[in-house]
């Protein structure tokens, strides 16, 4: 998908479709306006008949009549002009394209980022109509031996905007770019089934990655992290007849000697729960439990196309978690990288298994700052739902710039609490720690457990366990939280 700006005048701009913005009680948009004048004012007689209500998301496909600059029209309804919020704007967006579908299409040129949205600026609406875009037009089906739909795809996306405003939106036609092809990465990785998507692929596949866009690359294997002493992670990966991988990823963008930002992501390529084996019902989900490993995977992508000031490391311990006669056993205690001892009374509380290994692994950069992001406990699907990503920090600072990130992205999180209280959860009879804390306040707990291992540093967590991944009818990855991520790697920069 393409992506492009351009400042040409709706009643002069030759495109295959334009998309007007209609509001309600028949108000045109002043592009629709200009059309509509240009057009012999077919836009208005389609209001006059009651065609087009401009109903929030509403949708009007027509032929352009001859003398148009265009040869379609999508007028697409935004509700009351003062009222028009992020979601309808979004919503706009993707009522307008789904409209555009099934004609075939190749091009579309899109005039909605002219809209009031609330106290969102320009910048704000090019990107989103980049990312609602890059999210409808998505597809996997490169595993059927039928596509989905067999008629050519919508392929270049203009947005139009005024001339004053070229080079804002330069800016953020770029950056929507990189985050949409960033997203579709990290969905790819996600989407593809724990038969092909194993640790040894992922590897690849960020070897790829890093050949392609200039990044150092080093992949550490059993023996390595045997000499490294990671007994957490190994742990995990031992029931597995596919071997572990532990990939670190750098970008250096930044001055020689700048203390780098760390991202962390659980790559976790089939979790079955091990011993402690998961429900049959949806256990085909586990795929998803990378889907930290690919968000970071994705922005390391998007950092070097942005070619963004400063140094990155990316950390992806990845393995499988299944049961066998090796695997780890309820009551195993485990010795972590860091030294530090973990009674597993929980096989399928193995993400903190392996991430802890990686957050003492991290401390040999000297971090500015770490972030891990992982699908880490069903207990944040029940505190936040589909809709948030948890946030938890040590760092008070730290967690108002990710959640300042999520905000401007629209990859939105919430903080929840950390208190020294909740450490008590943790506590073994046998071991410095347990890997559980239970039922209350699971996915604090988790995150309890991971801050013994980050206490070196300024560190977040992000458990993205409900957006990550959409189960039902549209199931799939979401890309999420390449957004925030990329919005907070952006942030750091002007800051």
């Amino acid at each position: 998908m393409e992506f492009s700006i351009k400042s040409t005048s709706p009643d002069k701009h030759k495109t295959a479709c334009a998309v007007l913005g209609i509001y309600q009680q028949r108000k045109l948009t002043p592009a629709a306006r200009a059309l509509d004048q240009a057009a012999g004012g077919i836009v208005s007689e389609l209001l006059k008949r009651g065609d087009c209500d401009g109903k929030p998301g509403s949708t009007l496909l027509v032929q352009a009549p001859a003398g148009a600059p265009c040869e379609r029209i999508v007028l697409v309804g935004l509700g009351k002009e003062k009222e028009v919020s992020d979601n309808i704007y979004c919503d706009a967006v993707r009522a307008a394209l789904k409209a555009i579908g099934g004609t075939g299409v190749r091009e579309v040129s899109s005039y909605l980022a002219e809209v009031q949205v609330g106290q969102r600026d320009l910048d704000w609406k090019i990107e989103q109509a980049a990312l609602v875009a890059g999210e409808t037009l998505y597809r996997f089906d490169q595993l059927k031996s039928e596509k989905d739909d067999a008629r050519p795809a919508l392929h270049k996306l203009t947005l139009m905007i005024t001339a004053a405003e070229t080079k804002a939106a330069e800016a953020a036609v770029a950056r929507g770019q990189a985050i949409v092809k960033a997203m579709n990465l990290a969905k790819d990785l996600g989407n593809l089934p724990g038969n092909i998507c194993t640790p040894t692929y992922l590897a690849n596949q960020a070897k790829a990655v890093a050949k392609a866009n200039g990044l150092k690359i080093q992949v550490l294997e059993q023996k390595d992290l045997e000499k490294l002493g990671m007994g957490s992670f190994l742990s995990v990966a031992k029931g597995s007849e596919q071997p572990p991988r532990f990939i670190v990823m750098h970008y250096h963008g930044g001055a020689k000697g700048e203390r780098p930002v760390v991202l962390v992501g659980k790559g976790i390529t089939f979790d079955s729960g091990g011993i402690s084996l998961k429900p049959g019902a949806e256990m085909d989900e586990m795929k998803y439990d990378m889907c930290g490993a690919a968000s970071v995977l994705g922005s390391m992508q998007a950092l070097a196309e942005l070619a963004l000031p400063l140094n990155v490391v990316g950390l992806i311990p990845t393995c499988e978690n299944l049961p066998s006669g090796r695997a780890n056993k309820p009551g195993d205690i485990v010795t972590s990288m860091s030294g530090q001892t973990i009674e597993v009374l929980n096989t399928d509380a193995e993400g903190r298994l392996i991430l802890c290994d990686a957050l003492t692994y991290a401390e040999r950069f000297d971090p500015a700052a770490v972030i891990d992001i992982a699908t880490l406990t069903g207990a944040c699907v029940i505190a936040l739902g589909h809709v948030v990503s948890g946030l938890l920090a040590n760092d008070d600072d730290l967690a108002r710039e990710v959640f300042q990130a999520g905000e401007s992205s629209g990859d939105r999180c919430w903080q929840l609490p950390l208190h020294d209280d909740y450490q008590e959860q943790l506590k073994s009879n046998f071991a410095d720690m347990a890997n559980i804390g239970g039922r209350p306040a699971g996915t604090i707990t988790a995150s309890a457990f991971l801050s013994r291992f980050a206490k070196k540093y300024k560190w977040a967590h992000l458990d993205v366990a409900g957006t990550a991944w959409k189960s039902g009818k549209e199931k799939g990855g979401t890309g999420r939280p390449v957004p925030l991520l990329v919005h907070f790697l952006a942030g750091r920069v002007k800051k």
